[in-house]
């Protein structure tokens, strides 16, 4: 899908509840999926995320509210919990994340699960800034994560 960021690609699955959504993923992005030659193409199980993406991009809804099925192992999975939980516009560090998941002595783990979150924009990683306020790491590229905060009003140094 089409996004201020570039262009989208929003990939899913049938679970046992529905189809959900297991990855979005950006031009450029450090690890993401790619689309397959057999992977089936249909906009069509989509349409509520792409709703809820325009919206938030038009600066028009602040949370998500999509079924989700990402796989990741029991620890990132736990914090890519702890990051839904994540307030739109604000920011938390590393550390308050990593006591936020559960994990406090954790925090390079915390930083690989962040660094590992396959749901950007969705499950919001851009919101995890170092521990000096600045900006850090971002598998979509620290020049997006920048436009994702200050689309949700926020200037980190």
């Amino acid at each position: 899908m089409p996004s201020p960021l570039g262009e989208l690609l929003l990939v899913g699955r049938e679970t046992a509840d529905g189809f959900a959504l297991t990855s979005l993923t950006m031009p450029g992005q450090r690890g993401g999926d790619v689309a397959q030659p057999l992977w089936n193409r249909d906009a069509a199980p989509f349409t509520e995320a792409r709703r809820q993406l325009d919206a938030y991009f038009a600066g028009e809804a602040t949370r998500f509210d999509l079924p989700l099925a990402p796989r990741g192992t029991p620890f990132r999975e736990q914090v890519w919990r702890a990051l839904d939980r994540i307030p739109y516009g604000e920011t938390l560090t590393y550390r308050q994340l990593a006591a936020a998941a559960g994990a406090p002595e954790s925090v390079r783990a915390v930083g690989g699960a962040v660094g590992a979150n396959p749901l950007l924009v969705i499950r919001p990683c851009h919101r995890v800034i170092g521990s000096d306020g600045g900006l850090t790491g971002y598998a979509g590229g620290l020049d997006n994560k920048r436009r994702l905060l200050a689309l949700e009003g926020v200037a980190p140094h």
